[in-house]
């Protein structure tokens, strides 16, 4: 059995983490902490586990994960690298839902997030979580940074496309959607229920922290990878729908035979017949991405379709993944669950 600590379990991340581990068959939480709520039992927070989970949220202290094998940190950026380096030392391993060990380069990162990065060494060791990408890297790390939920959708997308050199990869557009719960759990005006009902908004449109991590990924497959990527608000509580355009080389006849196979093997990416349109409601809960594939033949361009549920693959359930290929379990163990509807 693993025993598995989390860090921050009041967000909306670490909640979802709690919620699929409660079920996990190889993985018992063993603390959660948090500053706000310390002493208070986590069904009281979230009524939803009662009767799963019986524990007490603590205060953050490095001696409280004395006892795991591994922690999650459902928590704001900078927060894991301040820890990271004494809990690898005791041995206890590591995945970051944040972004502090994302992006490889420093000074990109410092760039982007504002702060002076606390353990730059590290960063080398991490391995990007993306199993249908890094599968092998994840199974041998220590450390893990969790993707990003706009870059999970995008990149999977894209990797099928760049691996067969069928795109311009200079001509990437990335078009995406995201529920609220992306913005956190955090009282915000600009994510309250009456400000963000009938309406859509595009945000962050001269540049998204999710931009340089995506772009430093693709650019990992071909070196002249870039995209222009704009983000939207959607009036929905989760879910991640990404549009993805880019213009088409070599024969489009076979571009649904590429994604097919590409893909045959994984648990976690179904691609959906010819001329489909995934809706994000049908991965709502589930640890799911599914794609489309089409071809304008007018525009010779190629429009990528691709759906997930942002605290899940997006954020927790692909963590739980990442955490089953690190300890040798079945990928999918604890993750079997279909997307909820309606």
């Amino acid at each position: 059995m693993i025993k598995v600590g989390i860090v921050g379990g009041t967000g909306y991340t670490g909640v979802e983490l709690i919620r699929l581990l409660a079920s996990h068959p190889a993985a018992r939480v063993e603390v959660i902490t948090s500053r706000s709520e310390a002493g208070k039992p986590v069904a009281e927070l979230f009524p939803n586990l009662r009767g799963l989970v019986d524990l007490d949220f603590i205060e953050p202290a490095i001696d409280s994960y004395q006892n795991c094998d591994l922690v999650f940190f459902a928590t704001p950026n900078t927060t894991a690298m301040s820890q990271a380096e004494a809990l690898l030392a005791a041995g206890i391993r590591v995945i970051d839902l944040a972004a502090d060990f994302r992006i490889r380069d420093i000074a990109t990162w410092e760039k982007w997030y504002g702060a002076t990065h606390a353990c730059p060494a590290l960063v080398e060791d991490a391995v990007y979580g993306l199993p249908e990408l890094n599968r092998d890297a994840i199974r041998g790390a220590r450390l893990v940074a969790n993707p990003g939920c706009y870059p999970t959708s995008v990149i999977l997308a894209l990797l099928p496309l760049l691996k067969n050199d069928l795109i311009d990869p200079a001509s990437i557009i990335a078009d995406c959607k995201s529920g609220t719960s992306g913005a956190g759990r955090k009282v915000s005006v600009g994510t309250a229920f009456c400000e963000v009902t009938e309406s859509v908004k595009a945000y962050g449109v001269p540049g998204h922290r999710h931009l340089p991590e995506i772009r430093e990924i693709l650019q990992t497959l071909d070196a002249n990878a870039d995209l222009v990527f704009t983000p939207h608000l959607m009036p929905m509580i989760r879910g991640i729908h990404a549009t993805v355009y880019a213009d088409a080389r070599g024969p489009a006849d076979r571009v649904q035979a590429v994604f097919e196979s590409f893909y045959r093997d994984e648990p976690f990416v179904d691609v959906m017949p010819a001329g489909s349109h995934p809706e994000t409601r049908s991965v709502r809960g589930a640890n799911t991405c599914r794609i489309a594939v089409h071809y304008l033949e007018a525009a010779n361009k190629y429009v990528v379709l691709s759906v997930e549920d942002n605290l899940v693959k997006g954020a927790a359930g692909q963590a739980i993944q990442n955490m089953n290929l690190m300890f040798g379990l079945e990928e999918t163990s604890g993750l079997e669950a279909p997307g909820m509807m309606p």
